[in-house]
C-alpha cells in the first residue's frame, strides 16, 4: 500500500545504530519494532494526541525487499491503513520501500480492556484510512506439533513495558534469536499475540521448520501466548 494521497502521513528519518544491528550488520526485527513504536509515538504527538495513551500490538507483518544495514539513514513514512471498532492498522514504509510493515494495534481503556477508538484519533487518521476496515481476527491457527524443538525463554525485567507486560520489541527478540540459530534472514515475518506475557511466566520457545518457512511459538504451559511465521528472503 502506497502512502495516502490525502490524509495524514507522518514522515521522519532514523539511522541504523550499533545497538540495532546483528553480527552481519542487518537491522534486527526487534530494533525495527522499537523504531516503529517511537515513530508512532512521535506521529501521535505531532497530531496533538497523547502519545502515552495505551495501545497493545495484536499482529505485525514485515515484508522485506532488502534489509537496511548498520549506518543506513532510513527515510520513514507512516499512516493509518484501516480502522476497526477498537483497533487500527498502522502502515509504515522503511528505507523508501526496503521494508513494508503493517501493524494492528488495539486501543485500551479502563482496566486495560479494549475500548472504542477515541473521536480525536478517528478525526486525525480517518481520512488516510479512506474507509478501509481491518479485522482483529488472528491468522495463526495451529500450535506446535510433537516434532517442534523446545527450549526455555526466561523473561527479564528489561522486557517489560509500562503496562507490566512483555514489550512487543522484546517478543521479536525471541524470533531474532531463533533466526540467528538457524541462519535464516527473514523475507516476510508475521508475529501475532493471543495473550500477554507477564512477569513470572515460565515461557518456552518452540520452533519447527515447514514447507512455508519457519514457525515459532512462545508458550506458557499448554497455552500459546505469541506465534510467528518467517519466510526466508529470496536469493
Amino acid at each position: 500500500m502506497a502512502p495516502p494521497a490525502t490524509g495524514r502521513c507522518f514522515r521522519s528519518t532514523r539511522r541504523v545504530r550499533l545497538a540495532d544491528a546483528d553480527p552481519d550488520r542487518r537491522l534486527r526485527l526487534d530494533a525495527l519494532a522499537r523504531l516503529l513504536q517511537d515513530l508512532g509515538n512521535d506521529d501521535m504527538a505531532d497530531a496533538g494526541l497523547d502519545p502515552s495513551s495505551p495501545w497493545v500490538a495484536r499482529r505485525t507483518v514485515v515484508a522485506a525487499r532488502r534489509w537496511p544495514t548498520l549506518g543506513d539513514r532510513l527515510v520513514l513514512a507512516t499512516w493509518c491503513g484501516a480502522l476497526g471498532p477498537r483497533w487500527a492498522e498502522r502502515r509504515t514504509s522503511v528505507g523508501e520501500g526496503a521494508l513494508e510493515v503493517a501493524s494492528l494495534w488495539v486501543h485500551l481503556g479502563p482496566g486495560d480492556r479494549p475500548a472504542p477508538l477515541p473521536d480525536d484519533f478517528v478525526a486525525a487518521y480517518g481520512e488516510a484510512a479512506a474507509g478501509r476496515t481491518v479485522s482483529a481476527r488472528l491468522r495463526h491457527r495451529a500450535g506446535p506439533g510433537p516434532a517442534a524443538e523446545a527450549r526455555p525463554w526466561p523473561l527479564r525485567s528489561a522486557d517489560l513495558d509500562v503496562l507490566g507486560h512483555v514489550n512487543n520489541a522484546a517478543t521479536w527478540q525471541a524470533v531474532e534469536d531463533e533466526l540467528w540459530r538457524r541462519g535464516v534472514v527473514p523475507g516476510r515475518a508475521e508475529l501475532e499475540y493471543r495473550e500477554a506475557l507477564d512477569p513470572g511466566d515460565d515461557v518456552v520457545l518452540r520452533s519447527e521448520p515447514g514447507e512455508g518457512g519457519l514457525r515459532i511459538w512462545l508458550t506458557v504451559g499448554d497455552e500459546v501466548r505469541a506465534s510467528a511465521t518467517v519466510v526466508p528472503i529470496a536469493g
